[in-house]
């Protein structure tokens, strides 16, 4: 059966937006010194572009929400196999606010950015192993 165009575009839409988080976080990681709170806000969104591209994907609806566990939750009713991957980039969701205004918390050690990083990566790769390669960006 062929693939649908339009949802193969969109999901490689959203997959691309997760790189170029991914991008982002990989290069805050090389500034001197590391950008720790942006490598963890960067891991959280490609978490999470990962996760509703691969909604997408699969034509299930998903509300306009930053969590991890919920969005996971949803693909997790799909696709089993990703629990671990999940549940690893679960503590990312706190991220895509606690850094980004005034007199919020204070970045995160290098080595626990670094391991978000990771967490983001490997839930990343979960979820594109499991999608055609035309989806991929």
């Amino acid at each position: 059966m062929p693939l649908d165009p339009e949802r193969v575009a969109e999901v490689r839409a959203w997959l691309a937006k997760a790189a170029s988080d991914e991008r982002a976080a990989v290069h805050e990681l090389q500034a001197n010194p590391p950008l720790t709170g942006d490598i963890c806000f960067h891991a959280q969104q490609m978490a999470e572009k990962s996760l509703k591209a691969f909604l997408i994907w699969h034509d299930v609806p998903f509300r306009k929400t930053h969590d991890i566990s919920e969005i996971g939750r949803q693909c997790l009713s799909i696709e089993p196999s990703l629990a671990k991957a999940i549940s690893e980039a679960e503590d990312l969701t706190v991220f895509a606010w606690l850094f980004r205004y005034p007199g919020e918390a204070e970045d995160h050690p290098l080595a626990d950015a670094r391991r978000y990083l990771e967490a983001g990566q490997r839930l990343n790769q979960a979820i594109q192993s499991g999608l055609p390669a035309e989806c991929r960006p």
